[in-house]
């Protein structure tokens, strides 16, 4: 199979690598760059559980071409934090108990991540329509929403890792 160059940022950091034709975006992540953060579930777009941030936008890793991303920016979970200081949203999730089993909530976190950074001062209502493409099947919600809330308010007060 033919391999295809690949030039993006992700995190921040120039990342070029050599991809098959067809790989999806997730994959690409995973396996050949190694950042596990974005996790595989239902592999058909459904779930929001593999959500990365693309120019600052949500979208699902799992129905991305990765050769469509050359040249763009890419986030993950793994970005978020700077050393040893979380950001917000995954401080105020650990705080809040957002995260039971955790599988969810890098998807959460960066579906939330995007809405905070259009609209730092989110209703609840927000904050549950940026996150309706994510399923969790363990808080029940309420933490999550709850955690996103919080995370806005100390990001608003300059809290911020």
């Amino acid at each position: 199979m033919t391999k295809t160059p690949l030039q993006f940022t992700l995190n921040g950091k120039d990342t070029a690598v050599f991809v098959d034709g067809g790989a999806n975006l997730l994959d690409v992540l995973r396996r050949v760059v190694g950042d596990l953060s974005p996790k595989y579930g239902c592999g058909q777009g459904t779930c929001g559980t593999c959500t990365v941030l693309v120019d600052g936008e949500p979208q699902l890793s799992c129905l991305t071409l990765a050769e469509s991303m050359s040249g763009h920016s890419l986030e993950t979970l793994n970005g978020l934090a700077t050393g040893a200081n979380l950001h917000p949203l995954q401080r105020t999730f650990m705080e809040s108990f957002a995260a039971q089993c955790g599988y969810c909530t890098p998807g959460m976190i960066m579906a939330a991540k995007a809405l905070l950074a259009k609209n730092p001062n989110p209703t609840r209502e927000q904050v549950i329509e940026s996150i309706s493409g994510n399923i969790c099947r363990c808080t029940g919600y309420e933490p999550i929403i709850d955690a996103i809330l919080q995370a806005a308010v100390e990001m608003r007060s300059g809290r911020v890792a």
